[in-house]
């Protein structure tokens, strides 16, 4: 038996069909236009052409179907599939459940002002979640959508996350969603409801999804979207997660205290916790796990975008090798790439820093690399402090991930375990909650079953004290330019 994740991004679909021990039998993508040409409006709006995805979406699933019928899967060997999305991307539906204009993206940032009256509005309500409103989050946009523009929004009969509206062509079941993807739009995750001050906002709760825990099923795969993917008719369609929610599922995070550190142009972490984390200076929030522990999660802005302004378009695995090569450094490096940070701390005018004389290039980039792991371990440190600690195990995804190099100086500063696995892609932790009630109990279950880990990397003892002291001088200097 085969599950199906569906990955719906900012730039395409991917699809991934795997067996019950995580072994991939096909996987597929089709790409789209990003972004709807605007007026000029200004850098935080983002807009995407909502007719794009259901082709892609048709043309990804047909693709990894025939991709599997070459080895011998058949579309009814496919039991049940679901799909992850953006975290705040809105679509405004109609009564006919067609959109009325572009989706909202979740990177859209206009609603500053409305971000402020939520804020005010809801201080309760963010207190006992440990959480604020930010202007990327849906409510925020569709408040937005109230005040600016309000003939359309008088017309919308449902406001649907990204992934619901694929959940929607696929079974014609278009008003469900999952709590995970709702967080943003302002669902209790405590109470398990739409709260009450959100009417008061004007907003009409009747024109919000109805919430399931992801891994529910919505619905099965109806005759038009059977004939026009491939599927077989009935397959049965679960909800989903947002994308990094259904990433962390698929790194084998999979118990409290297991957290996953995806490493790409900046650094993200989320883990799973027994409790709630309620963070007062707002750098964390957490989702809710469909065992229902908490899914805290932060961002850091170090980390690969800094390197590649270094290697100035050299060759990063001969650059690797040269700083292996040469060993630790004496430098202390913050390896920001721009102003601002927002984890472990929140200083918008915050700028990186180097401590130290570099002896050359391959010593400051060696820098770079061990800056970016102590970061990683302050971050850790600091949700240690907020009641979240991670194992001895950490889970490492993203595309420094692939550096065996700069993993082993990783798991020397962090003094933990990496494990690296084979399939860190939020298509496949999608398939994870396809197969959860599917193929297993439940979603964790799933997880052990099926994540395969490709690397395990063990931090060296001898590394310890030089880390120990860099360090030590990095946070010294944090709290010298008053950051920490």
């Amino acid at each position: 038996m085969y599950v199906m994740g569906i990955d719906l991004g900012s730039g395409g679909v991917r699809v991934v069909i795997c067996d019950s021990r995580g072994v991939v039998a096909a996987e597929a993508g089709q790409g789209f236009a990003p972004d709807v040409d605007l007026p000029p409006a200004g850098p935080s709006y983002h807009e995407q052409d909502v007719s794009q995805w259901w082709p892609a979406a048709q043309a990804a699933i047909r693709a990894a179907l025939a991709q599997a019928g070459s080895v011998g899967v058949s579309p009814q060997a496919v039991r049940a599939l679901s799909v992850t999305s953006t975290s705040g991307t809105l679509v405004p539906l109609g009564a006919d459940r067609r959109p009325l204009g572009p989706a909202l993206m979740y990177n859209d940032s206009r609603a500053v002002a409305q971000a402020e009256q939520l804020n005010a509005l809801a201080a309760d309500f963010n207190a006992r979640l440990g959480r604020s409103f930010q202007p990327s989050f849906g409510l925020c946009k569709i408040l937005w959508v109230a005040q600016h523009d309000p003939a359309r929004f008088a017309q919308v009969a449902l406001w649907a996350h990204a992934g619901d509206y694929l959940v929607g062509c696929l079974t014609g079941v278009y008003d469900v969603s999952d709590y995970s993807t709702a967080l943003k739009t302002g669902y209790d995750l405590l109470e398990q409801r739409w709260p009450a001050f959100i009417a008061q906002t004007g907003i009409p709760l009747e024109r919000l999804p109805r919430i399931v825990a992801p891994g529910a099923v919505i619905g099965s795969v109806s005759a038009s979207a059977a004939e026009a993917t491939g599927l077989a008719l009935g397959t049965v369609v679960r909800a989903g997660m947002t994308d990094a929610s259904a990433a962390l599922l698929a790194s084998g995070a999979a118990r409290p205290g297991e957290w996953n550190s995806t490493l790409g142009t900046t650094l993200v972490l989320k883990g799973i916790s027994e409790t709630l984390v309620r963070d007062p200076l707002g750098r964390v929030y957490c989702h809710l796990h469909p065992l229902g522990w908490w899914l805290p999660g932060a961002a850091s802005s170090v980390g690969g975008e800094r390197l590649r302004a270094l290697a100035a378009g050299q060759s990063m695995a001969l650059l690797d090798q040269q700083a292996a090569a040469r060993g630790p450094s004496r430098l202390v490096m913050y390896p920001l790439a721009r102003r601002g940070e927002r984890f472990p701390f929140v200083a918008p005018d915050a700028e990186g820093f180097v401590i130290g004389q570099p002896e050359n290039d391959t010593d400051l980039y060696r820098a770079c690399l061990e800056g970016v792991a102590l970061v990683e371990r302050l971050c850790y440190d600091v949700l240690a402090e907020l009641g979240a600690p991670a194992g001895e195990r950490l889970y490492v995804t993203g595309g420094g991930s692939r550096s065996a190099v700069w993993n082993q100086i990783r798991a020397d500063a962090l003094g933990r375990q990496l494990a690296r696995p084979e399939q860190p892609e939020s298509a496949f932790g999608a398939a994870l909650l396809a197969a959860a009630g599917t193929l297993y109990d439940d979603v964790a279950q799933a997880a052990r079953a099926m994540v395969r880990i490709a690397s395990v990397v063990d931090p060296d003892p001898a590394a310890q004290a030089h880390y120990d002291d860099q360090y030590a001088r990095l946070v010294e200097a944090c709290r010298a330019r008053g950051y920490l």
